[in-house]
């Protein structure tokens, strides 16, 4: 069995802390916690569960915060958690063998993001990286670090699912929250921008904090900026540029934008099932629920997607929404409680609605 650390950097995080450490105690984990300036309770709180507690000096850098709990660690493969981050499932033996056939790549978590949209709670799951070997990888970027091959300093290395299941809870908070997250977020990628102007990266993670607050208008300016600079197609982040771009033309009425723009790149993203999805969802707003039907049975098709809903629950929603707008209902019912079926919120009302139970 490998011996894992498991790399934790908090600052005022009293309410999330214990959540985040308990479910850890039970599998033998060498836990590392590295504050970065709490004022409350947090190294308190941590100090139950263990004793390695580091304190990092805050430099507007979490790449630098990273790095350091990787150097405290003890042992060489690491776990990185966040704070807001707690763990629901976990095959240990498995992670051992997955680590033994891949001693050289990335194992990927999979992640559960849960977020209000219109006083409902949803939940988009995601892998994420957070399993690896200290001697061959680190951390870069001061915010929205990504994880780079030390000996390439690129980020095309091989990845691998392992069986852990977390449920994140850092999109769950109140709207002033978020904003004061996006801001923070914000004033380190513009200090990034100025620095590298010609860096996609940081125009992109831009974009992901203004879609964070739902200000779409400003997230589409800077996906689209994202864009119009050379990016790498083996980029891990470039799938989730297009999906947002996409969705952000579709929520400021650029549809018919969206259709021209991406239509001469399908075939580089055909093979992504949330991208099939928001097809769907721009032929939609275009009223065309026929084509919009036929990007939904391709998301459906896909093996395996990052956002789990998109080959399952999303498209079966909106193939009965695509047939509703047809006028057939009785073929619409099959796909809404398939939908239903995955615990989808929107299925299940409008099967209220239909008064199906």
């Amino acid at each position: 069995m490998v011996p894992i650390s498991v790399c934790i950097i908090a600052k005022n995080e009293e309410k999330n802390i214990e959540k985040c450490l308990a479910p850890l105690m039970p599998y033998g984990f060498e836990i590392i916690v590295v504050d970065t300036g709490s004022t409350d309770r947090t190294k308190e709180l941590a100090a139950k569960y263990t004793d390695q507690i580091y304190d990092f000096e805050w430099i507007d850098d979490f790449s630098a915060a990273r790095n350091f709990s990787l150097k405290k660690a003890s042992h060489n493969y690491i776990l990185v958690l966040d704070c807001d981050e707690f763990l629901i499932d976990i095959d240990l033996e498995a992670i051992y063998q997955a680590i033994e056939e891949h001693p050289r790549d990335v194992g990927m978590i999979l992640r559960n993001n849960y977020y209000d949209s219109s006083g409902k709670m949803n939940n988009s799951p995601e892998r994420v990286e957070r399993l690896f070997h200290r001697r061959y990888y680190n951390y870069v970027s001061t915010i929205h670090e990504q994880l780079i091959d030390i000996k390439t300093c690129g980020t095309y290395y091989g990845r691998y699912d392992i069986p852990l299941t977390v449920d994140h809870v850092g999109y769950v908070n109140e709207d002033d929250a978020l904003l004061k997250k996006a801001e923070r977020n914000n004033a380190l990628l513009f200090k990034e921008i100025e620095k590298n102007p010609e860096e996609p990266y940081n125009y992109f993670q831009v974009g992901q904090s203004y879609n964070l607050i739902s200000d779409y208008e400003n997230a589409y300016i800077y996906y689209k900026k994202a864009f119009e600079l050379p990016i790498h197609p083996e980029q891990p982040w470039l799938p989730m540029l297009a999906t947002g771009l996409m969705n952000a033309m579709t929520q400021t009425g650029r549809a018919t934008e969206a259709l021209e723009f991406f239509e001469p790149r399908y075939d580089f993203f055909a093979n992504d099932a949330s991208f099939f999805c928001n097809m769907g969802n721009i032929h939609l707003n275009l009223n065309q629920p026929l084509k919009a039907m036929m990007e939904f049975v391709k998301a459906l098709q896909c093996p395996k997607s990052q956002n789990a809903g998109s080959n399952t629950y999303i498209p079966y929603y909106n193939m009965g929404v695509c047939n509703e707008l047809l006028g057939n209902l009785k073929d619409a019912i099959p796909f809404y409680q398939k939908s239903a079926d995955y615990g989808y919120p929107l299925a299940m009302e409008r099967l209220q609605a239909l008064g199906i139970h």
